[in-house]
């Protein structure tokens, strides 16, 4: 089964409506079954001290997403036939988003709070959590709590909060241990921007899920950091991989269409000349 693949607009929309629809856009171009805003304010976000050690941070307040675009964002996404989805960073955005997002995701310097898993798990809709910088029992403690507050349709993210991710830390074994332990799906969250290691969670991890940054054009706030992927080599990665899955066919071992105008040029069992001597009285006719 392909995986749903899903587009994380991050900070990258400048906080201009045209521009955000534009991800919208962009993103449903490429192929992708969902895109990913955040729902964040800088005031919630930080605690005060760390605002007044590190005056850079409060200058994210630049970043925020308006509440007055999810409704246009939203509708841009119905209309365009893909998901709409956001992360909430304080606890009322688990509300203000409801009429709108098909599904929540946690961020991984999240993952520890559980009065947000238990908000987004009561509100019935599906769940994915990242895990980066994460242990196991951390894990398992979220998954403990989003389960006994409802959520039914969960889904962790391995990744690893580096960004960039080398490629040696990538850990992708780490999909399948997550799976065994959870019994739930888990897919990659891609800081790498590298097509083989998303190829290789897919094919050989079986990742149900991709999720990975992008930028329109190079001038998103976050692009800098190098962790964003722009739209036309993602658009090569999801074609290739929906097209590989192609290749998996029935497992019936038949001739395959393209086969059969060449089985009566095989060699013939009785004296191991082609073609196979039913063919041979056709020759020159």
């Amino acid at each position: 089964m392909t995986p749903k693949f899903v587009a994380e607009v991050s900070s990258n929309h400048s906080r201009d409506l045209p521009r955000a629809l534009a991800f919208v856009d962009r993103a449903a171009d490429i192929g992708c079954d969902a895109v990913k805003f955040q729902l964040f304010r800088v005031r919630e976000l930080f605690s005060p001290e760390a605002l007044t050690h590190h005056p850079h941070l409060r200058a994210r307040e630049a970043w925020e997403l308006p509440v007055e675009f999810l409704k246009p964002l939203s509708e841009r996404c119905a209309e365009r036939k893909i998901e709409f989805s956001c992360t909430p960073f304080y606890l009322d955005a688990v509300a203000q988003l409801v009429p709108f997002v098909a599904f929540y995701k946690v961020a991984s310097y999240e993952m520890m709070w559980d009065d947000l898993l238990v908000r987004c798990a009561q509100t019935g809709k599906p769940l994915v959590v990242s895990t980066g910088m994460a242990t196991m029992e951390e894990i398992g403690h979220a998954v403990d709590v989003a389960r006994k507050a409802g959520c039914s349709d969960l889904t962790l993210l391995h990744c690893v909060s580096g960004y960039p991710t080398p490629v040696d830390e990538c850990n992708l074994a780490a999909i399948e241990t997550l799976r065994s332990r959870f019994g739930c799906a888990v897919g990659w969250s891609d800081h790498s921007v590298r097509p083989d290691v998303i190829y290789r969670a897919v094919h050989r991890w079986n990742a149900s899920f991709v999720e990975f940054h992008l930028d329109l054009d190079g001038q998103g706030d976050e692009f800098k950091t190098g962790h964003c992927w722009m739209p036309d080599p993602m658009a090569a990665v999801i074609s290739d991989v929906r097209l590989a899955f192609q290749a998996d066919g029935t497992g019936v071992k038949v001739p395959a269409p393209s086969e059969l105008p060449d089985r009566e040029w095989r060699a013939d069992p009785a004296d191991g000349l082609r073609p196979i001597r039913s063919k041979r009285g056709q020759l020159g006719a």
